[in-house]
């Protein structure tokens, strides 16, 4: 899970990168970098293995001015963790840098042929292969660098998410994406750009953003407004969303870690979860999307749910409660499975697709591949504006914040609340739930936020059985129902 950010604009780049690359930590990464162009049209680029506080030190007393500058988090695939294989990558003219996420599957053989067009590379990496592929193209064709790039992504196969500049254009950033997460958040009028994989590093700078979709290419000039366009050049339309992200929900709270903050967090982010949608005083829950698309949800054949990792475990709890309440037959699939196993999937289904990022790989391909054949889509996220958000029928948030912690805490809880209120909403609207069950239910639903804190309460003795398994190598957990979830 690598990390860029980027910044265009007037003020000094560097702080803004080094702060950015501060809160994708929670990614995971094995080195990191920074390209800042000086005003003399000077790009110094400095990597670390190791923490972004590495970084930080190396940078100490070195040249990092200027106000256009690019920066990387990497976790190896390509290459071995070292200053040389880290992001940014620089071309072999010295003019181009630039950072990747993803995977080019074919660099192998685009290196081969760049070596024969006289190309040497300093590195192991994929990231190399394109970059200089990009360069071959500029000088080719002496073509700019946002054509450039269109031209040379049309050759890869693979996944990216890329920021590149140009020290002959010192005014530009090109940023493009094809199964990997980039949003570009607006500062005041045309004269500021922030670039990241996710909108954490832009929060506190802007709320307006724009994420791109697949094959799309950005052009961010100062000065300018932004320009997106396809890889054919065909001119699309900038649709600009506004984040409501808290930047206090970024730090640990106190907390000595993330994780413990996000548990944490459960008891107050439930309640934004059901929030206008649990209605304990009226005995209702009303969620926008069973209202506006009834009839698609009550009249469908069966149900499918696509999801990976913890998601996927959602999703299983999901599938009790729906079948218990809605008497509709529920699929469980992991979407690594379902997107190449030819699903028979089409008119009169609806598959549910559960990711936290909203930018699961696997999870968006078979959203692609259901809405090809027909199927609804229904989107149950938690980043609004996300690409699985995007590329649904219809869905419903789960707003629990930014989740930092890699393992996922009150995601999870999210979902499956998200799930209880979809699963009564259906059945009350079906006729498959009593009354008196669903009344029930929605007392119990109500509660949980402070059922989770008297949980809560009891930390220290919680922390205390920890430490008294934790050289434990097995347990094994007996359940029933949800309870086996």
């Amino acid at each position: 899970m690598c990390g860029i950010v980027a910044y265009l604009g007037c003020r000094e780049a560097y702080p803004i990168l080094i702060r950015g690359l501060h809160r994708l930590e929670y990614r995971g990464y094995d080195s990191a970098g920074v390209a800042v162009l000086n005003e003399e049209g000077k790009l110094n680029i400095y990597k670390a293995v190791g923490k972004v506080a590495n970084l930080e030190q190396m940078v100490q007393g070195h040249d990092c001015s200027g106000s256009l500058g690019i920066a990387h988090t990497r976790w190896a695939t390509h290459g071995v963790p070292n200053e040389v294989n880290a992001h940014p990558h620089i071309s072999q003219s010295g003019d181009l840098t630039m950072v990747h996420n993803g995977i080019i599957e074919n660099a192998g053989a685009l290196r081969e042929q760049l070596k024969k067009k006289g190309f040497s590379f300093r590195s192991e990496t994929d990231t190399e292969v394109l970059l200089q592929l990009i360069e071959y193209t500029q000088k080719k064709h002496d073509a700019d660098l946002a054509s450039a790039v269109r031209s040379a992504l049309q050759k890869v196969i693979g996944a990216y998410a890329i920021a590149v500049i140009d020290r002959k254009e010192p005014g530009t950033i090109v940023t493009a994406r094809k199964s990997s997460p980039l949003a570009i958040g607006l500062g005041e009028g045309n004269s500021e750009f922030f670039i990241a994989s996710d909108a954490s590093p832009i929060a506190g700078y802007t709320n307006k953003v724009v994420y791109l979709n697949d094959e799309e290419v950005a052009v961010c000039r100062r000065g300018e407004d932004l320009q997106i366009s396809t890889l054919g050049a065909d001119k699309v339309d900038v649709r600009i969303k506004e984040i409501d992200l808290d930047v206090s929900m970024l730090d640990k709270g106190g907390f000595p870690h993330f994780m413990l903050k996000e548990i944490f967090d459960q008891p107050s982010v439930l309640k934004d979860c059901m929030r206008g949608r649990l209605l304990p005083a009226h005995r209702r829950i009303i969620l926008s999307a069973v209202t506006e698309h009834r009839e698609e949800l009550l009249n469908a054949k069966r149900y499918v749910m696509v999801s990976c990792g913890t998601s996927w475990h959602a999703a299983l709890i999901g599938k009790q409660l729906i079948e218990q309440f809605c008497r509709i037959p529920v699929e469980v699939a992991y979407a690594s499975e379902f997107r190449y196993s030819d699903p028979v999937v089409g008119p009169g289904d609806v598959v549910f697709a559960i990711s936290q990022s909203g930018e699961t790989a696997d999870t968006l391909s078979a959203v692609q591949m259901a809405s090809e054949r027909g199927a609804m889509v229904f989107g149950i996220v938690n980043a609004v504006g996300s690409s699985i958000a995007r590329a649904s029928d219809t869905g419903t948030y789960i707003h629990v914040g930014p989740e930092i912690g890699v393992a996922s805490t009150k995601a999870f809880t999210g979902q499956t609340t998200v799930l209880a209120m979809l699963a009564l909403a259906i059945g009350r609207e079906k006729g498959t739930v009593s009354e008196d069950t669903y009344s029930d239910a929605i007392s119990e639903l109500e509660q949980i936020p402070d059922k989770i804190s008297r949980i809560l309460e009891k930390n220290e003795e919680i922390k205390a059985l920890a430490q008294q398994y934790t050289a434990n190598r097995n347990f094994l957990y007996l359940g029933r129902g949800t309870d086996a979830g």
